[in-house]
């Protein structure tokens, strides 16, 4: 008899898997699940203890929805990539399977490991799928038939294209003749390092996610313009690590947005939250296209001259929310106790490591990976390369954020810097973003370090820097 295996990687859901839905098309076959651990791969790649702890909620809550579709999951581990291959020819060949099925991932790595499989497995067929995006890469393009190097227009390109055809969520598969397996499961533990994660933040399995999706939608999208740039308001989905990891998928967040807000196609109400969902796909079909993006390159050649700062203290207070700059340190403390970072904190702290500090971006981008619950390297060498002038449609290099007056901005009142940074707690509301100003005039002690660096002098000499960069292009 025919046997069919879903390979999962990040892709971890049974509601509109395509491969998942195309491996379950046939009602007279059998079908198995696999989930390859490449936990060296995961270690060279700087993923968190968090996102592995994340990772294995959500495979003990996919091995149950799978074992109530009558699907078996079997988790095997493997060094790297290379040896994953070795063990997925021994899963084939031990349940005789004839045809695999996969969703495809854009990174470079992945991506030469699924060629590397398809050429082991020239007996089986092996069928792909782009269900990570709304759009595969590829079908958004400029008229000359390439990628697009600027967002705007491509969000225009891609705006057409959902408004002329929506790309459909497809069902779970339906329960297969083999029944229930639910009463034999043994808990699936990864053999990496793990960090808790705070479960009432970030959804623990696949049905909270779907639900967490659409109370977003039908309470606060419609208000996420005016509040996603304040992190003292819970103003945004937290729905990142669950994209990240193929909780849920692109297409799921669309429709549900479309669903609450009809006309979020036509720049209205839900509008800015769908963009958001179209600069993680600009940045997807970017790596497909630029693969040097997955290998530490800036997609701006001459700023790999700019000559970097290699201040292991300096990162180190940076790390630890020790810059004596609030707003900056806050954001890391956020990051460090909870995995997660508000969007807008991402890019301040990130223009202070590179702006500020002149410190490398690349340290920062591994920091992220290192620590975040939503590692995704697409999205964040995205952020860090548009933050530090070296990416596509980067904002230009003279561009450099005054850490105070962000704070000033986004955390007026200091609601958010309490929250993280308690030791200023008796500083006043019109201080806080300043406090050594107010305690050395006050005579007043606090615990928290002086500004590390003096924004005035460091932004000139990073504009020297760069401007010195590209004379030597």
């Amino acid at each position: 008899m025919a046997s069919h295996l879903m390979w999962f990687r990040a892709d971890l859901r049974v509601h509109d898997n395509l491969a998942l839905a195309a491996a379950c098309s046939s009602g007279d076959v059998d079908v198995l699940a696999l989930f390859i651990a490449p936990v060296k791969q995961w270690q060279q790649h700087a993923m968190s203890p968090r996102q592995a702890a994340f990772m294995q909620s959500q495979l003990n809550a996919l091995q149950q929805a799978l074992a109530q579709k009558g699907i078996p999951l079997m988790v095997k581990q493997a060094d790297d990539f290379t040896a994953s291959i070795d063990t997925l020819r021994e899963v084939c060949e031990t349940h005789k399977v004839t045809s695999l099925f996969y969703n495809y991932q854009y990174e470079f790595n992945e991506r030469q490991r699924d060629v590397a499989v398809e050429q082991a497995l020239s007996h089986i067929t092996c069928q792909g799928f782009d269900d990570s995006v709304m759009l595969a890469p590829g079908s958004v393009m400029t008229g000359n038939h390439e990628m697009y190097k600027v967002f705007t227009p491509f969000k225009n390109a891609f705006l057409r294209r959902l408004s002329e055809d929506l790309p459909e969520c497809v069902n779970p598969p339906k329960v297969r003749p083999e029944g229930a397996l639910s009463d034999k499961l043994v808990p699936i533990e990864l053999d990496y390092p793990q960090q808790s994660f705070d479960s009432d933040l970030f959804a623990a399995d696949e049905e909270s996610a779907l639900s967490r999706l659409q109370h977003f939608c039908q309470n606060h999208v419609a208000n996420y313009d005016t509040q996603r740039d304040f992190p003292a308001i819970d103003g945004t989905s937290r729905l990142s690590a669950c994209l990240a990891l193929g909780v849920l998928s692109p297409r799921q967040c669309l429709h549900a947005l479309l669903k609450a807000c009809p006309d979020a196609l036509e720049g209205q109400a839900g509008a800015v939250w769908l963009s958001e969902l179209i600069w993680r796909e600009f940045y997807r079909h970017l790596i497909t296209y630029h693969p040097n993006l997955c290998k530490h390159r800036p997609f701006i050649d001459w700023t790999d001259k700019v000559q970097w700062n290699h201040d292991s203290s300096a990162l180190q207070a940076w790390q630890q929310g020790k810059t004596g700059f609030p707003i900056v340190d806050a954001a890391m403390r956020q990051l460090n106790q909870t995995g997660w970072m508000h969007n807008r904190l991402r890019m301040i702290v990130a223009s202070f490591l590179v702006k500020d500090l002149l410190i490398d971006w690349r340290e920062g981008e591994r920091y992220f990976m290192s620590q975040l619950i939503d590692g995704d390297l697409a999205a964040n060498n995205g952020g860090w390369q548009w933050a530090a002038s070296t990416g596509t449609d980067a904002a230009p290099y003279f561009r450099i954020f005054n850490p105070t007056t962000q704070g000033e901005k986004f955390d007026k009142q200091g609601a958010f810097i309490r929250q993280w940074l308690p030791e200023l707690n008796d500083v006043p509301t019109a201080a806080i973003h300043a406090p050594w100003i107010w305690a050395d005039k006050a005579q007043h002690t606090i615990n928290y370090p002086r500004p590390i660096v003096d924004h005035k002098l460091a932004r000139n000499q990073t504009l020297a820097a760069y401007e010195a960069a590209r004379k030597r292009n």
